[in-house]
């Protein structure tokens, strides 16, 4: 009697086991009838926010002399922008940077000397931020007028910058979805199958560029600020089941 239990213990072992190493094969080779597919997901848009700055200096022997000077130009600037339609909260200008100018030479053995003190030069800058880009862009283009006025003024190139971008990176993933999903389905529906459940979704970074631009894309993500139309695209990589 005790061999007939022992036999059908052993028995219904085999069958507990077989089917467990059933069900994990079966497992295993639905995990490997899977798609991997990448979309894309892209838009132009023009940038709604300007960013620019310019410089300026003064030469003098005496600290108190430049400040002065600086301080005239400053009002002269101010004034000519205000002048222009930019309003006062939209410039900001930079604390005042002072260096000490020396006049250096070249000993009889070629070795560099600082000489005598030759001066103070005392630089500014102004920075404006505003999202009226056409008004901003020609200031930027015409700054000879702040120059014609006996300033030496030096103009940075403009930086264009979108402040809806979140918008915009939200269109690109549904669009990059459903790029990647009519993908998989093709490729499901020419091997005579159908898709199942969605496994895995990466996303890739953010890449701005100028529009028609052989610009390199960042592994981090780039973001062009010199072009004022931009394009900006993103992929989203999906992993599907396949029944």
């Amino acid at each position: 009697m005790k061999n007939y239990i022992a036999v059908g213990i052993a028995a219904l072992g085999f069958i507990i086991a077989a089917a467990l190493l059933g069900s994990a094969v079966k497992n295993r080779n639905k995990s490997e009838n899977t798609v991997s597919v990448t979309g894309l997901g892209s838009k132009t848009f023009t940038s709604d926010l300007i960013s620019w700055s310019g410089s300026f200096s003064k030469n003098s022997f005496e600290l108190k002399s430049a400040y002065d000077a600086l301080a005239i130009d400053r009002q002269v600037i101010s004034q000519y922008l205000k002048s222009k339609g930019v309003k006062e909260n939209e410039m900001i200008f930079s604390a005042v940077d002072i260096q000490k100018q020396f006049r250096s030479f070249t000993d009889s053995n070629g070795n560099y000397q600082q000489g005598e003190f030759s001066g103070y030069n005392l630089t500014q800058s102004v920075s404006i931020k505003s999202k009226e880009v056409a008004k901003i862009e020609n200031i930027s283009r015409n700054i000879t007028e702040i120059i014609n006025r006996g300033i030496e003024f030096t103009s940075s190139s403009p930086q264009y910058f979108y402040t809806k971008l979140s918008d915009v990176k939200q269109e690109m993933i549904a669009n990059a979805t459903k790029d990647a999903k009519e993908r998989a389905e093709k490729i499901a529906d020419n091997a005579g199958s159908s898709l199942g459940n969605l496994k895995k979704a990466t996303m890739g970074v953010i890449q701005i560029t100028a529009p028609n631009s052989n610009e390199d894309y960042s592994y981090g993500g780039t973001y062009n600020t010199t072009s004022k139309d931009k394009e900006a695209s993103i992929t989203i990589k999906l992993e599907y089941e396949v029944d």
